[in-house]
C-alpha cells in the first residue's frame, strides 16, 4: 500500500462530526495495527461498530470529556437524544458501570452542594457541622473521616441520579496513541482542522509508516506516561525509579525513556537525594544529564571522578552546548585538582551598541522604532527568519515519507526531528536542498514554496512572521553563502541551534556594492545578558564575518511599561 494521507471529511454542520473522526481513528488502526491489539480490543473495535448510533455517540461524547466519571443528568446532548436509553447498550457491554465505588474525593467532585447535605446528613451532625457549611469546609472536616469507597446508594440511598464510570477509557486512549503515536494530542486535532486552524502536509504512506512495531512498545511508552504523571503528581524518584522499563531497542522510545530518567534525576537533585540523582543521570546517559551528573559531583567534592567524566565527555566530541558547559567546567576542576590550566579560545568581542531610551517599554520595538531608517528597515524576527528561510528550502527533506516519520494525518513535522539519525536519514536530500545555494535557484525554489505551501503546519515556518515581503528583502539582501552556513549549522543541532538567533535583522538593499547588505542585531534590556545558545550564535557570527551587533538599552526615565 502505498497512498496518501487524508483527513476525514466530517463537517462542523453535522452533529455527528466527532463521531466521524472517532470512527476514522478507530478503522485506521484497525487497518493499520491489527497485529498489536489484544482480543479485547479487536471485540471493541467490532463491538462499538454494531451499536446504534445513539450509544455510539454517548461513547465518544463521554470519551472526549475530561476523567472518567459522569452525571447521567449532565449527559444531554439534542442528537443523542434519550440519554437513558443510549446508554443502556454501553452499561450491558460493560463499557459504562453505574454501581462502582466512589472515594469520598470523587463523591465530592461529582455531587452539588446541596447533594452533599443531603448524602451526608448523619455525618454532618455528628461533626457539629452547621448544615449550611461551604463545600471547602464539609471536605476539610469529614474528608479524613470518610476513607471507604462506597457506591453512591451507600453513601446517599435516595440518590436518583447516576454516577457514571467509563471503564473503557484505558482502551480508548490506547487506539488514540496508536493513531498519534503520543498521547499529547487528542480529538481536538480533528475540530482544528476542520475549522481551518490547522493544515497538514499530505506525505506518502506506507504500512511501514506507523509509530510502534510491536505491542511492547505501546507497553513501554504508556508505562513511560504513568510513571511521568506521577511524577507531575508528586511521587517521589526513589519510588518511581524501580518501575521504569528496561531500556528499549527503539531509538525513539530510548530518547523518551533518557529524558523521564533526567527529570527523574532532576526531582532527587532538587530533593536532596544526590546519591539517587547520580545513579539517574548515569543511566539517562543524554548530554544534558552528563553536565548535571558533572555539577552534583562538584557539589559532593569528587572532583577526581568530575574531572575524569569531563574529560571523557570532552572527547566523544560533544555537542556545541555541552562542549560550552564543559569549558566552563574543567577549568574549575583543574584548578582544585592542582592541574596545569589549558589554553582556551577566547571568546570574541561582538559590535556592541548602547542607547538610551524613554521607558520602560518593550525593548524589541522600541530599538526597530528609533533605528530603522526608510531605507534601512528593521525586522523583529527573533529565531523565525533564518529558520523559516531554511524550512522553505529543505521542505522537500524535512518532509520526506520515511518509515517511522509520519504516520497520521495530524503531524506538524517529522515524528523523529530531534533525534540524533535525523539528518543522517535524510542527508542526500538536505544536499541537494541547499545545493540550490550553489547553482542560484535557491530563491525562486524559496519563492515557491512558499506560495504552494503558506498556511501548512511546519516546525520552522511561523507564516505569520514569515510573510513574503520579508522573504523577498532577505533573498536580496543576504547572501547564500551566509545562508548556507547557517543552515548547516542548523543541520548540525536542530533542536538546540533553532533558538539564539538575534532579535531583529536590519536591511540595506540599497547599500553600496561590495557592503553588507544586511545587519542582525540582539537586543538587551536593562538587567538582561546574553544566554548561552545567543553567545553561540554570535560566536559563530564572529568567526564567519557575518554583520551583527548587540544593543544594550537603558532606560532615561522611570515609567511605567507599556501594555
Amino acid at each position: 500500500m502505498n497512498s496518501a494521507f487524508a483527513t476525514p471529511t466530517a463537517s462542523l454542520d453535522d452533529p455527528f462530526y466527532y463521531l466521524t473522526n472517532f470512527r476514522f481513528v478507530l478503522a485506521w488502526v484497525g487497518e493499520r495495527h491489527a497485529d498489536l491489539l489484544a482480543a479485547d480490543e479487536l471485540a471493541f473495535l467490532e463491538q462499538f461498530e454494531s451499536l446504534p448510533q445513539a450509544s455510539q455517540a454517548l461513547l465518544v461524547r463521554m470519551v472526549m470529556r475530561k476523567g472518567e466519571l459522569f452525571r447521567l443528568s449532565k449527559l444531554s446532548y439534542a442528537e443523542v437524544g434519550d440519554s437513558a436509553s443510549a446508554m443502556a447498550p454501553l452499561m450491558s457491554l460493560g463499557w459504562v458501570d453505574s454501581e462502582s465505588v466512589l472515594s469520598v474525593d470523587e463523591l465530592f467532585n461529582q455531587l452539588r452542594l446541596a447533594e452533599l447535605r443531603q448524602a451526608l446528613v448523619a455525618e454532618i451532625r455528628a461533626a457539629g457541622l452547621s448544615a449550611s457549611s461551604a463545600k471547602t469546609v464539609l471536605y476539610d472536616t469529614l474528608a479524613s473521616q470518610l476513607n471507604e469507597p462506597k457506591r453512591l446508594c451507600q453513601w446517599w440511598p435516595e440518590a436518583n441520579d447516576p454516577v457514571l464510570r467509563l471503564t473503557v477509557m484505558e482502551t480508548c486512549d490506547r487506539l488514540r496513541l496508536m493513531f498519534f503515536g503520543n498521547l499529547r494530542q487528542d480529538w481536538a486535532e480533528f475540530v482544528l482542522t476542520e475549522l481551518g486552524l490547522q493544515r497538514f502536509e499530505s506525505v506518502p504512506f506506507t504500512p511501514e509508516s506507523r509509530a510502534f512495531q510491536s505491542r511492547h512498545e505501546v507497553d513501554t511508552y504508556l508505562a513511560l506516561h504513568r510513571l511521568r504523571q506521577r511524577l507531575d503528581d508528586g511521587e517521589l524518584p526513589a519510588d518511581l525509579f524501580p518501575e521504569m522499563p528496561p531500556p528499549a531497542d527503539n531509538r525513539w522510545l530510548a530518547t523518551r525513556r533518557a529524558r523521564l530518567l533526567l527529570q527523574l534525576g532532576r526531582e532527587a537533585e532538587r530533593s536532596g537525594d544526590a546519591a539517587l540523582a547520580l545513579r539517574l543521570y548515569r543511566e539517562s546517559a543524554s548530554s544534558e544529564a552528563r553536565i548535571r551528573q558533572l555539577r552534583v559531583l562538584e557539589r559532593q567534592g569528587e572532583h577526581t571522578a568530575a574531572f575524569e567524566l569531563a574529560t571523557q565527555a570532552l572527547n566523544s566530541s560533544p555537542n556545541e552546548t555541552e562542549h560550552q558547559a564543559l569549558a566552563r567546567i574543567l577549568p574549575r576542576l583543574r584548578r582544585r585538582l592542582k592541574l596545569p590550566a589549558e589554553p582556551s579560545d577566547p571568546e570574541p568581542t561582538h559590535e556592541r551598541w548602547d542607547l538610551s531610551l524613554p521607558g520602560p517599554q518593550w525593548v524589541e520595538r522600541a530599538v526597530v522604532e528609533v533605528l530603522s531608517e526608510p531605507g534601512a528597515p528593521i525586522y523583529y524576527v527573533e529565531n523565525a527568519l533564518l529558520t523559516g528561510l531554511f524550512g522553505l528550502l529543505c521542505w522537500p527533506a524535512i518532509f520526506a515519507p520515511l518509515p517511522g516519520a509520519f504516520f497520521h494525518p495530524f503531524h506538524h513535522g517529522p515524528a523523529d526531528l530531534y533525534r540524533e539519525d535525523f539528518v543522517a536519514r535524510r542527508r542526500d536530500a538536505f544536499d541537494a536542498c541547499l545545493a540550490r545555494l550553489e547553482d542560484g535557484s535557491y530563491r525562486e525554489v524559496i519563492r515557491s514554496t512558499w506560495r504552494e505551501k503558506h498556511g501548512l503546519a511546519s516546525p520552522f515556518v511561523h507564516w505569520a512572521i514569515v510573510d513574503e515581503p520579508l522573504v523577498e528583502l532577505a533573498l536580496t539582501c543576504i547572501p547564500a553563502v551566509h545562508l548556507r552556513l547557517c543552515f548547516e549549522r542548523l543541520l548540525g543541532d536542530l533542536k538546540a541551534n533553532r533558538a539564539g538567533l538575534p532579535d531583529l535583522i536590519q536591511f540595506m538593499p540599497d547599500a553600496p556594492v561590495g557592503e553588507p547588505r544586511y545587519r542582525m542585531i540582539e537586543v538587551k534590556g536593562p538587567g538582561d545578558r546574553l544566554q548561552d545558545n545567543q553567545r553561540r550564535w554570535l560566536t559563530f557570527f564572529h568567526h564567519h564575518a557575518m554583520p551583527v551587533a548587540v544593543c544594550y538599552v537603558s532606560w532615561s526615565t522611570g515609567d511605567e511599561p507599556e501594555p
